[in-house]
């Protein structure tokens, strides 16, 4: 169970602050909702508190984790399937895990192959999806502002 003010991730969409708990009733069904602010993105969601496990909601990381993630971003670039499609579904998938290293890995690798060999459309759009989520966890671990996380991500995959 979080509270108000608390900083979590939501897979897929990025870190934010839980504002509020509040009770709506939607569709004649009422439940309770947390009521979360995604800073990066100045977007709203709402997050039934019963789904939370399945949705895969969870604490940011520690400030001592950073450096691991840091060390994933500096790392090499991972084996990735030769076939677009095969690549782009194992990326998507590492995305919605929610895992910030599983994200920091796809960063990773998208860069390493743009600098490559360049990206499609669709995985370009997914490298600034997955980067986007890796600097919002970033931003609010280090109570930082987006333009210098993103500058510690290229500096490092560098």
């Amino acid at each position: 169970m979080f509270n108000i003010g608390d900083k979590v991730v939501y897979p897929m969409h990025g870190a934010g602050i839980i504002k509020s708990i509040e009770e709506k009733e939607i569709l004649g069904e009422k439940r309770k909702y947390y009521i979360l602010l995604l800073p990066l993105r100045n977007m709203k969601v709402m997050i039934p508190l019963d789904n939370v496990d399945t949705m895969g909601l969870r604490d940011i990381i520690s400030e001592q984790e950073v450096e691991q993630v840091l060390a994933v971003l500096n790392d090499d670039e991972s084996k990735m399937p030769k076939n677009w499609n095969r690549r782009y579904r194992a990326n998507m998938d590492k995305i919605k895990s929610g895992d910030i290293y599983e994200v920091a890995g796809v960063v990773r690798n998208l860069m390493l192959r743009d600098k490559e060999k360049g990206l499609s459309t669709g995985e370009r759009k997914m490298l600034n999806n997955a980067k986007q989520i890796l600097i919002s966890e970033l931003v609010l671990v280090n109570d930082s502002d987006e333009l210098s996380i993103e500058e510690l991500i290229n500096e490092t995959i560098q």
